[in-house]
């Protein structure tokens, strides 16, 4: 294995890295308010699906200087007309701890990053309680979190 050299030649420079501690379901709901009659639907229904990421550095005393929590929340509706058929919100979230990341990216690496790696594990939760509530598994379709990190940032420096 190479040594990683810095640009004055040193062969103690360090690698970015970032590491997942653990994961977890933080919130979870599914409400099926028509049931049973909205089991028996025939028409494809209105879904509307938002996501949005939310991060905030852990307290040293808690864990490492770089650690941060990060939470993906998925809220997803189905309707028919004005009837809601279901209804599903899910907070998961993970604890990320980043090495040698500058400050500069700091930002970035935790508000994509680690969107990035939890999305499959919160996608599977959401086919999967859709599915144990009557419906078909609800496939939540892949996420660009660096557009979603862009729109943020551009959102924030207007205001």
């Amino acid at each position: 294995m190479a040594d990683v050299t810095d640009n004055n030649g040193g062969a103690n420079a360090q690698m970015p890295s970032l590491n997942v501690l653990t994961q977890y379901v933080k919130d979870l709901s599914f409400e099926n308010p028509e049931a049973p009659v909205s089991l028996t639907t025939r028409a494809q229904p209105g879904i509307n699906i938002n996501i949005n990421v939310n991060a905030k550095p852990l307290p040293a005393s808690v864990a490492g200087a770089d650690d941060f929590e990060v939470e993906l929340k998925l809220d997803a509706r189905a309707a028919e007309g004005e009837r809601t058929l279901f209804a599903i919100e899910l907070v998961y979230a993970g604890v990320f701890r980043l090495t040698n990341v500058g400050q500069d990216q700091t930002a970035p690496v935790v508000m994509i990053e680690c969107p990035r790696m939890l999305f499959p594990f919160a996608r599977q939760i959401i086919a999967e309680a859709t599915r144990n509530g009557g419906f078909p598994p609800l496939l939540v379709d892949p996420v660009d979190f660096a557009m979603l990190y862009r729109q943020s940032v551009t959102k924030s420096t207007a205001q």
